[in-house]
């Protein structure tokens, strides 16, 4: 993983603040750009998710965040090597469940989709994601809505879900986002979802330790193995397809404040919440090392900013990003 000068983060942040306000693109206003550009010209928007250049423009869709169960009895999971960033976060039981986010590709086959979370608002925050879900909690729908997302949920009569004969109920629902894109209106996007390395930025030697394999653990229930295959980082116990798993070019841990989301779920459990904002000890997952940074996320709908061990701004070299979002103090992560 290459760092980078606080100088570069703070041109890039200046180039964003160029960005309009929150105002959806439907609106008769002159285009903002979703991110800053490469140069002054020509000027190539980059991808809010990746940080590469859209050589093509922005897309005509708003972000998507679909939710995905991850576990063995909604595999195989669909559409998640399409997805240019995905998150896993927790759920009740010790459980997780993944948050893949979809914007330069809208897959007609995306699943098996599964309920939201409050966790949710940090989590699509960032870059206005629009949530796809089968359906919540009163309690987490209202949260979610109240917070200013828009959500696509079946329970609420959203077009474009389908049931997989394969599987049987919750873990047999699949949408068509080419269904969602067709009502769904962009939003503008002032933020990238992470400090993305401009190109030609001059890089500092790497201090990082060495790995190949790496074992994130956010519960005794759950634990997601990773090794290094070739430059990408890969889950070695993933619910997906074989080849169809999503590919990282960088895997990061960050360690969050885990609390209660405030209602149950059907058996009465208390359902925890990740409060994705504040700061706290990151693990940055490149090539074959990872380095341990400081996150910040000042709050909900910002985005990821993180500060090397010197004080100087880190930066994300452009490309896929897996999120481990990992409760602090009760997960863990084993390198290998």
């Amino acid at each position: 993983m290459k760092l980078r000068s606080i100088v570069v983060v703070s041109v890039t942040a200046l180039a964003l603040s160029s960005c309009s306000s929150s105002s959806s693109d439907d609106q008769k206003k002159p285009d903002a750009p979703d991110a800053s550009p490469t140069s002054a010209a020509p000027a190539v928007e980059l991808s809010p998710l990746t940080g590469k250049p859209m050589t093509k423009g922005r897309p005509a869709n708003p972000v998507f965040v679909v939710k995905i169960e991850n576990t063995s009895a909604g595999a195989p999971q669909y559409g998640l090597d399409k997805a240019d960033l995905v998150m896993e976060e927790l759920v009740e039981g010790g459980l997780t469940r993944l948050a893949a986010f979809f914007y330069s590709s809208i897959p007609s086959k995306v699943g098996h989709v599964r309920s939201l979370r409050t966790s949710d608002i940090g989590i699509a925050g960032p870059v206005k994601g629009q949530i796809v879900a089968s359906g919540g909690a009163n309690g987490a729908y209202n949260k979610v809505e109240n917070a200013g997302i828009k959500v696509f949920s079946e329970d609420a009569g959203s077009p474009g879900f389908s049931s997989d004969p394969a599987k049987y109920r919750p873990y047999n629902r699949l949408i068509n986002l080419k269904t969602i894109a067709k009502e769904a209106k962009r939003k503008t996007i002032k933020n990238t979802y992470l400090p993305w390395t401009p190109a030609g930025a001059a890089a500092r030697t790497a201090t990082g330790k060495p790995a190949t394999t790496a074992t994130v653990r956010f519960s005794n229930a759950t634990s997601t193995s990773w090794k290094l295959d070739g430059a990408k980082w890969q889950r070695t116990n993933g619910h997906a397809a074989p080849g169809k798993d999503f590919k990282a070019d960088s895997m990061i841990v960050v360690f969050a404040r885990v609390g209660d989301a405030g209602y149950t779920d059907p058996a009465g459990n208390p359902v925890p919440e990740t409060v994705f904002e504040g700061k706290g000890e990151a693990m940055v997952f490149h090539g074959g090392q990872v380095d341990t940074v400081t996150w910040k996320k000042p709050s909900l709908d910002e985005p990821l900013t993180f500060t090397a061990d010197d004080g100087s701004a880190y930066t994300i070299d452009p490309g896929k990003v897996f999120i481990e979002l990992v409760p602090k103090g009760a997960g863990s992560v084993t390198l290998g």
